[in-house]
């Protein structure tokens, strides 16, 4: 028999965190996801729980043919439902992300918050001419504005198709009116994904997942585009940029502060902030050389392709950044967050802060992002970090392994790759890969 431990991640600093965390007993998602396992009815969609004659389970040898809930509904019926449900969520998700990006641009372009500005105004054209709003000889911020509004028409829209439909290829157009699946809008299609999957409505499997494939239509056409789309509006496409990777990007001897979560925005101010003068000046103050940001999952990537900033890592790394007892301060805001970081860093002295309205973590500061001020909400989150400098103790793993790596490949700096300014296009790829 082996006395070999199990291998928990391929990467190596992490393995060692995780090594390190099991000598303590400190339990992070790997222990969790080997002690409870998958449920083995849900993991095959086969538990159906959308009304309250059940929960029914459909299981068996010949499950797939005979097998139905109270109200009869099938097994394909409820692995239907359930998936649908699971598109619907995702989404919502990613939906409502955008729309809150695209209600910063419009308050941006208003005047009405006065801590952002257009930075690309090359991307901003480009996206009105595809949808089809002029901008020839306008002022930027009217612009702006139009290309904001159309955007969350999109979401409210009843009938018709959103507007980046029309980015598809002619052909895939075609293929999705032909079978029905071209979204409508973006919200229309979350609700009636979950309406088709109560009890009572749409019981034909295939049906459902037809009406599936139009919300993950309105999740990328919609939702995902918009959002990328306003991000390199507002603060800049990204081109190629320096930087590095792992635990090691955190520093014994200055303030460490981590971004973690979906949101740009306020991760944006505080990039800015954690440079002046002032705030560089408060951390020395309480004995630290100065103030490290570094990034973790997708604000990670946001603020890393546009400023270099280092990341930690994705989502299965927060607990394992916080073990490596250097955290100051992790800033969260929604999605990937995961709940069992608030009580984890109990055991260290990292503040967990909580920023969007939307979501809390029990044990968590919540410091609530002001859409308005939001500099101001940086400035506080900093000053949090750097007040909690002083309680840093010796307790973790303070793992030193970093990796250099080039990231910011955005779609239009690969065209640019491949033609220039003036051709730029994605003709040579595609004919090297047809070659």
């Amino acid at each position: 028999m082996s006395n070999h431990k199990p291998i928990h991640s391929a990467g190596s600093s992490a393995e060692e965190i995780i090594q390190w965390g099991e000598a303590h007993e400190m339990e992070t998602c790997f222990d969790r996801a080997q002690k409870l396992k998958p449920c083995p009815v849900g993991e095959t969609g086969a538990c159906c729980k959308v009304c309250h004659m059940g929960p029914c389970r459909l299981i068996g040898k010949n499950a797939e043919e005979e097998a139905t809930g109270v109200c009869g509904a099938s097994l394909a019926t409820v692995a239907a439902r359930n998936f649908v449900r699971m598109i619907a969520a995702g989404t919502a998700a990613h939906s409502d992300h955008a729309r809150d990006m695209a209600n910063t641009l419009l308050a941006t372009a208003t005047g009405e918050v006065k801590d952002f500005k257009i930075t690309d105004v090359r991307k901003l054209y480009k996206v009105a001419g595809i949808l089809e709003i002029e901008f020839e000889g306008r002022p930027v911020n009217d612009v702006a504005k139009d290309v904001a509004e159309t955007f969350l028409q999109d979401f409210g829209r009843q009938n018709g198709e959103i507007n980046y439909c029309r980015r598809a290829p002619k052909k895939t157009q075609e293929r999705w009116r032909k079978y029905g699946i071209a979204p409508r809008g973006i919200d229309r299609e979350v609700v009636e994904a979950m309406h088709r999957t109560n009890i009572g409505v749409d019981h034909d499997a295939d049906h459902l997942l037809t009406h599936g494939l139009r919300t993950a239509l309105a999740d990328g056409w919609g939702g995902c585009m918009i959002s990328t789309d306003v991000t390199d509006i507002l603060f800049g496409t990204p081109q190629p940029i320096k930087a590095e990777a792992s635990f090691g990007i955190f520093k014994e001897d200055e303030v460490n502060l981590v971004v973690h979560g979906h949101e740009p925005t306020l991760a944006e101010l505080i990039v800015d902030v954690v440079s002046t003068d002032e705030m560089i000046e408060y951390a020395k103050s309480k004995g630290a050389k100065g103030i490290n940001l570094g990034g973790m999952c997708c604000t990670a990537n946001e603020v890393l392709m546009r400023h270099g900033i280092p990341t930690a890592g994705g989502f299965t790394n927060q607990e394992l950044g916080i073990m490596t007892g250097l955290i100051d301060a992790l800033s969260v805001d929604v999605q990937c967050i995961m709940p069992a970081i608030a009580k984890l860093s109990k055991k260290f002295h990292t503040k967990i802060i909580t920023t969007s309205p939307k979501a809390m973590i029990p044990g968590a500061v919540h410091i609530e992002h002001d859409e308005h001020h939001p500099r101001q909400t940086a400035e506080t989150i900093v000053r949090l970090a750097i007040d909690n400098f002083p309680n840093r103790t010796t307790t973790g793993s303070h793992v030193t392994q970093k990796f250099p790596l080039i990231g910011g490949f955005s779609d239009e700096y690969i065209e640019y790759m491949q033609g220039g300014k003036w051709r730029g296009s994605y003709r040579p790829l595609n004919d090297a890969i047809m070659a």
